[in-house]
């Protein structure tokens, strides 16, 4: 199967071996899951439309996902709700429940659509093209059936706590569904904790607590280019901090909170 889920209900998902996590391999790893998520939401407000309910184009500004444990491998059903409707600005809630436990809840800001184009402006420059870029091989480092899937071209040689570079997979979200370009974007984000690796995972455990995700354009394309850098605390908390890229330029930001612990002192999250 070339996708990271099939649908088995109409809110139940069952990951593919494409989706298998970097640090455990009966779990899933959040990058898919994040995407599956949105295109859940993305489903919610379609049906909303039909309804009659959305008066004003609205795009998305932020989506924030609080991880909430252990991702197993297994069925999710995702629940999605609009908790603050508004004909300018929307704010969507989603709950992610593996094995009969809550997983991961995301709140999702829609915002609505004015052309402000003679004003745009502050954005960072853009990274060089993903053609003329050469493979690395993500795999050397991470295992899991997710690392497999994606494509990485680093624009330069990786650093310890700095990488950046393009990620690209040829895997659809869902088997036989048309996902939105928002939804296919997010679903290779939270890659971002392991392209710019500060300390080998073998010794290491730094798993993201959170992501969350700020746009101020919708991204396009194939590509999704992560300018990363990671940073380790003195009690055991790090980030994980990116400016957000389609091949156009830059669209946004990413945030990840990071519990650090060695690999030898491991413990339940």
């Amino acid at each position: 199967m070339s996708a990271y889920f099939e649908r088995i209900a109409p809110d139940r998902y069952r990951p593919t071996s494409h989706a298998g996590g970097a640090w455990n391999d009966s779990e899933i790893h959040f990058s898919p899951l994040g995407g599956l998520i949105v295109h859940a939401i993305d489903l919610h407000r379609s049906a909303q439309a039909d309804a009659g309910r959305q008066l004003v184009e609205k795009q998305l500004g932020r989506i924030s996902f609080d991880i909430l444990g252990f991702l197993a491998a297994d069925d999710c059903t995702v629940s999605v709700v609009t908790i603050r409707p508004g004909r300018t600005i929307e704010l969507i809630e989603a709950t992610g429940t593996i094995g009969g436990r809550t997983a991961v809840l995301a709140r999702a800001w829609f915002i609505g659509v004015v052309d402000t184009s003679a004003v745009a402006g502050g954005e960072p420059p853009a990274l060089p093209a993903p053609d003329s870029l050469t493979r690395w091989a993500m795999d050397e480092t991470w295992t899991g059936g997710y690392v497999s899937s994606v494509e990485v071209r680093p624009v330069s040689g990786p650093a310890p706590g700095r990488t950046t570079a393009w990620l690209g997979t040829g895997i659809h979200l869902v088997e036989g569904e048309e996902v939105s370009p928002h939804a296919s974007f997010i679903a290779l984000v939270d890659t971002a904790n392991g392209i710019a690796v500060r300390e080998l995972p073998t010794e290491w455990l730094y798993p993201n607590l959170d992501l969350t995700i700020h746009l101020y354009r919708q991204p396009v394309g194939r590509w999704v280019g992560l300018d990363t850098t990671v940073t380790f605390g003195p009690a055991g908390h790090g980030l994980t901090s990116s400016v957000l890229h389609d091949t156009r330029g830059p669209v946004g930001r990413a945030e990840q909170i990071l519990t650090i612990r060695p690999v030898q002192q491991e413990v339940s999250r």
